[in-house]
């Protein structure tokens, strides 16, 4: 380990040297930053320092952070050290996090309306020694967490970073409220895909001895807090549509007890990954509650279908009181010479 952070020493102070010497002030002063906050230094993570110089990249020009996130970018997309690709990721986080709008657009738009693994890091591999494809295990996955809060900011319409300000609150209680079945059910989906990724880390948690990880793993708490509070806020407006007339439909039904299997399969892991830090009892029976409501109502629901004859068809049924039938007997109603519809038609009483 030595060595290599012997080399990768050398290799900073050259890349340093190089963008010192570049004869464009502006891309000098960009590249300079970059380098200085994603260094080959094993031992910890960039500072305050070099992140707010970073981020303040974005207070300029759009030129200015269109350069900072390009170079940030080649700088991942470069490297072979899985020490310099973690810190190029927390310093992506950290403009998602509190980056101007203008990073923040830049980023978003990379390399052209980003997309699913527009980080291209999931085949990354430091094979160095055996210790640092322990490492790279940890890029990948943390490449796609990154990934995954872009594509849930999409999916809501506003970054997660927002959901720590608690005068938004009502403003995300009403945005709820407003939206269709399908949109909750799909908005509820990406949310809970988030946790899920999260819950893919590497099973070499010893890691987080190491100061870097341990910040990649503390940095990505925070972004699962504020995961859910949006999950709450949707779970809530689940619970008052199952009350209302009308309730939720079929398709969305399934979609939603299927998000919420999901997301309490992740309750063992999180806390193996969290050490309990990010608990919240209440969600876990809220979610609990909520699926147990959603499941009756779905099987309410398959006890009221009846099968047309003649056909796989299933429709709900109507229900029909007579006094001289047996409960369960089927009713034929005739119509004129024939019989109610295309043919005879059981309606369950």
């Amino acid at each position: 380990m030595a060595r290599f952070k012997f080399i990768g020493i050398l290799k900073d102070r050259a890349s340093i040297l190089k963008a010192t010497l570049t004869i464009n002030r502006r891309v000098s002063s960009v590249h300079l930053a970059v380098l200085r906050a994603t260094t080959h230094d094993p031992s910890r993570p960039p500072s305050e320092t070099r992140i707010a110089s970073v981020l303040a990249l974005g207070l300029s020009s759009r030129l200015t952070a269109c350069a900072c996130i390009d170079a940030l970018m080649d700088r991942l997309h470069v490297t072979r050290s899985a020490f310099v690709a973690l810190k190029c990721l927390l310093t992506i986080q950290n403009i998602i996090s509190k980056g101007s709008f203008i990073l923040k657009d830049q980023l978003a738009y990379y390399p052209c309306f980003g997309g699913y693994n527009f980080l291209n890091l999931s085949m990354f591999c430091d094979n160095s020694d055996f210790c640092m494809l322990e490492y790279s295990s940890w890029v990948r996955w943390y490449a796609g967490v990154v990934e995954q809060n872009l594509m849930v900011s999409r999916a809501i319409g506003y970054y997660l970073s927002s959901s720590k300000n608690e005068g938004n609150k009502r403003d995300k209680e009403e945005k709820a409220l407003a939206l269709l079945d399908s949109d909750l059910a799909m908005e509820i989906e990406v949310l809970v895909e988030f946790v899920v990724r999260i819950c893919d880390a590497p099973d070499s948690l010893e890691l987080q001895k190491n100061n870097l990880v341990y910040e990649v793993v503390r940095a990505t708490g925070e972004d699962y807090r504020s995961v859910q509070h949006e999950i709450v806020v949707r779970v809530k407006e689940v619970g008052d549509r199952i009350d209302s007339v009308e309730g939720l439909r079929s398709a969305e039904l399934t979609r939603l007890i299927d998000s919420f299997e999901r997301l309490e399969g992740c309750k063992g892991k999180l806390m193996l990954l969290f050490v309990n830090r990010k608990r919240n009892d209440g969600l876990w029976d809220l979610v609990k509650e909520t699926k147990a409501r959603l499941v009756e109502m779905k099987e309410q629901r398959e006890e009221r279908l009846v099968v047309f004859p003649g056909t796989n068809e299933l429709a709900e049924s109507t229900q029909c009181w007579n006094p001289f039938l047996e409960p369960g007997q089927l009713l034929l109603l005739p119509s004129g010479g024939g019989w109610l519809g295309f043919g005879p038609t059981p309606i369950a009483v």
